[in-house]
């Protein structure tokens, strides 16, 4: 990446504001600015999320913010409420009090009198989030939002529940968020009170996870937020943004489809990251495409960005299975709408004893039957990858073992698709409960696997996840599994896999007990989104590389990092474990004499064929220093199950120095419903 250190506009960084709320609580901001920004108003861009502000996001605001304000855009940088250095307590996620002060920020900027008050929201994840949540509650000044990596479907497409199942991810995330909220103000910015304003959140945070599993179907809870459900309610420009690693790519295409304001789409080879820090790349010039979307939307210029195709998504080319990517070969193509005429879906037939017919085939009907071992899903990699730890799909012959498997021959001429595949199976099972894993990959002429995208359904939510059912053993059902978006080119010579299993542990949670899934070949059928090849279009498409601002303050990496993902079987016990390690180790931020360091290790086990065997641990350490003020916090949790209920126990002890200073212990059971 370029940085780059001369702008247009001076920039003027004011490092800690109060924004003061109208019932008094004060939010902590960063702001960047043009110097002359009084003399010459600007509009203005907010980033609102919950991360620490002071130093866990320090160096990718900088990149972003001071290089907007280089530009002619004043930044602030919020911490929510109960987060980083803003007074009260944080106790969920997306609460509707979280999108009234967001509001009130928007209002506050606004009314300053360097802003021309006209605000844009970015956002990623978290931020994505809340933009798409404010901008559907209208606020007169919020002109324009750029979110990325975020859904509009809480539910049915975050990182808690996929097709009904609830998702090991939903334990990681809010361990991630346990640990976060453990951790104090800095003194340095709000003083002595910092040791009150850290025992209100230890003591009143809460245990998100005991919250979000109370919700396990599709209730108020998730409507809250999920701007699927009206989707007029937005009614200024969106562009939406994500990764074919990330988790989220598949809200870019609803969205597109589903507003009626102006909007772009953009989804490249990323994991959970901004487009200019995207990890595999390759990264994009994404700064300045947001420019030109900021100077269309915000200050009234005619950049071309609206010229550029609805959809711009990079067709990813074949390659070897691995956990890790630098780079994701590929190349960019352009839908001018979406969805496509130009995508067409094309069906293959499941067929006995395990292969992929094209449609005109004659195929007779035969039953095909499955119960598969809690080990497929070892290798699945994780959810939402952040491409920290080497966290994506490994070769998958080591998951087909325990699956139902379904293969073309080799392929005579390229296949590329672009969108949403779909699985029709027509099936039974011999339990009340039970799930449908079906991946997609990518089989090369070496026999090595690589899976290109895949679907899960509960099953007891086929018709739906307000109101699931419990299956009827032995009756024979019609349903459809969703694989998620994805655009991929299938070399000649390569064959299309589909594989069907009974579990994806640890990547969803299993069903109570082990179920036999019978599948109906010759009637169930595999449909994908073709996508015929438009060359003189497509390299039309270009970004350039990718630009950011300078760094506020030197990070020294006083420890080093350790990322790892191991599989263990311990053979003697018949146990499997996965161990994830993403040890950040301890930085200093220099100017401000300030040490942090961070620690997180995860382990997901089973034992035998056992389905409540399951069991999902995290661990978390965090601290903080500065001379003698020292403080650090621990959190554990543990996720298991019984085949009636959800077994949740969860620990946080908060140091000050050598001292233990704060202890709490959850134990909770939890009814499990149609999980």
């Amino acid at each position: 990446m370029k940085i780059v250190n001369e702008f247009p506009r001076q920039v003027r960084i004011e490092e800690h504001l109060w924004i003061t709320l109208s019932d008094g609580t004060r939010l902590a901001a960063r702001l960047w600015r043009p110097e002359d920004a009084l003399d010459e108003p600007v509009p203005a861009i907010l980033e609102y999320i919950p991360y620490r502000k002071r130093e866990s996001t320090r160096a990718r605001d900088d990149l972003m913010h001071h290089y907007f304000a280089g530009h002619g855009y004043a930044c602030l940088r919020v911490d929510l409420r109960g987060s980083g250095d803003s007074e009260g307590v944080l106790r969920d996620e997306y609460l509707q009090q979280e999108l009234d002060d967001g509001i009130e920020v928007i209002e506050w900027l606004s009314d300053q009198p360097w802003c021309t008050g006209h605000v844009g929201m970015i956002g990623i994840s978290w931020g994505g989030f809340n933009g798409l949540q404010i901008a559907a509650m209208r606020p007169p000044a919020l002109k324009a939002v750029v979110s990325v990596c975020s859904t509009d479907d809480r539910y049915a497409d975050d990182i808690h529940h996929m097709g009904g199942c609830l998702l090991g991810d939903n334990l990681s995330w809010a361990s991630t968020m346990f640990a976060y909220n453990s951790l104090p103000p800095d003194p340095g910015l709000v003083g002595d009170q910092w040791r009150r304003m850290w025992f209100e959140r230890l003591e009143g945070s809460g245990l998100w996870l005991e919250q979000w599993l109370r919700h396990q179907r599709r209730d108020d809870y998730w409507k809250h937020g999920s701007i699927c459900e009206d989707w007029s309610a937005i009614q200024c420009p969106v562009m939406a943004v994500s990764g074919w690693a990330d988790g989220y790519s598949n809200a870019v295409f609803r969205l597109l489809a589903n507003l009626q304001v102006p909007r772009l789409g953009l989804v490249g080879p990323w994991s959970h990251k901004y487009p200019h820090q995207g990890v595999p790349g390759p990264a994009i010039g994404f700064l300045q495409e947001c420019l030109r979307w900021w100077d269309r939307w915000l200050k009234g210029t005619d950049t071309g960005i609206m010229d550029e195709p609805m959809l711009r998504a990079w067709m990813q080319d074949s390659v070897p299975p691995t956990t890790y990517y630098d780079e994701r070969p590929g190349r960019w193509v352009g839908e001018p709408h979406w969805p496509s005429k130009e995508v067409q879906q094309q069906g293959w037939t499941l067929a006995y004893p395990g292969t992929l017919e094209t449609e005109d085939a004659e195929v007779p009907e035969r039953t095909m039957t499955l119960l598969s071992p809690l080990s497929v899903g070892l290798f699945a990699g994780k959810w939402c990858s952040y491409a920290a730890t080497p966290d994506l799909p490994h070769d998958q012959r080591e998951e087909d073992g325990g699956a139902m498997v379904f293969t073309t021959v080799p392929l005579e001429e390229p296949l590329e698709i672009l969108g949403a595949g779909v699985v029709e199976l027509d099936l039974s099972v011999d339990r009340p409960v039970a799930m449908v894993a079906a991946r997609l990959s990518d089989v090369a002429p070496d026999d090595k696997a690589t899976r290109v995208t895949y679907g899960l359904l509960n099953l007891t939510h086929r018709d739906g996840s307000e109101s699931p059912q419990p299956m009827e053993p032995g009756r024979s059902y019609r349903v459809r599994v969703k694989l998620n978006d994805i655009a991929q080119h299938f070399p000649a010579g390569h064959r299309i896999r589909l594989s069907l299993s009974t579990s994806y542990w640890p990547l969803a949670w299993p069903a109570p007990e082990p179920a036999r899934l019978s599948v109906h070949a010759g009637i169930s059928r595999l449909l994908l989104p073709v996508r015929p090849p438009r060359d003189a279009e497509d390299l039309r498409i270009a970004f350039p590389e990718p630009e950011g601002g300078p760094a506020s303050t030197q990070i020294d990496q006083i420890t080093g990092q350790v990322h790892n993902w191991r599989v263990i079987r311990d053979l003697a016990l018949d146990r499997s474990t996965l161990e994830v390690v993403n040890d950040q180790g301890r930085v200093r931020l220099r100017e401000l004499g300030l040490e942090a360091q961070r620690k997180a290790l995860e382990w997901y086990s089973y034992r035998s064929d056992d389905h409540n065997s399951a069991r999902g641990e995290t661990l978390w350490e965090r601290g903080l220093r500065r001379g003698d003020w020292q403080v650090h916090t621990v959190t554990r949790t543990v996720l298991k199950s019984t085949a009636r209920e959800f077994l949740l126990h969860a620990e946080l002890d908060a140091f000050e120095g050598d001292r233990r200073v704060y202890s709490r212990n959850w134990d909770v059971r939890i009814p499990r419903d149609l999980v």
